[in-house]
């Protein structure tokens, strides 16, 4: 079993910015692909960001690319989503995943409990 628990979330004034962490829990992860995925009210789960934990390697979804950066800390055994430039089409609940294989918004082994993040214009 994997534990996974945000931290982080807020609200900001557009062009502000927030940093998430997730804190990473049970099993290793070495070989897990780690993810931020959010959910706007009304709208379905959305990928945000992906690293795979033993590489480093990591995808954007356009709409955050640039501004968005997703990275991992082994010895806090944390994953981070520095946010800057925010908009207020960021606003939504931000959840962490877990998985050993490809993430999807339907698809991870593990979901952190999300953490709520508010961008005002």
């Amino acid at each position: 079993q994997v534990q996974l628990v945000e931290s982080g979330g807020g609200l900001v004034q557009a062009g502000g910015s927030l940093r998430l962490s997730c804190a990473v829990s049970g099993r290793t992860v070495n070989y897990y692909s780690m993810g931020w995925f959010r959910q706007a009210p009304g709208k379905e789960r959305e990928f945000v960001a992906t690293i795979r934990w033993s590489t480093g390697i990591t995808y954007y979804a356009d709409s955050v690319k640039g501004r968005f950066t997703i990275s991992r800390d082994n010895a806090k055994n944390t994953v981070s989503l520095q946010m800057n430039s925010l908009k207020p089409e960021d606003t939504a609940v931000y959840y962490c995943a877990a998985g050993t294989t490809a993430l999807s918004p339907r698809k991870a082994d593990y979901w952190g409990q999300g953490t709520q993040v508010t961008v005002s214009s």
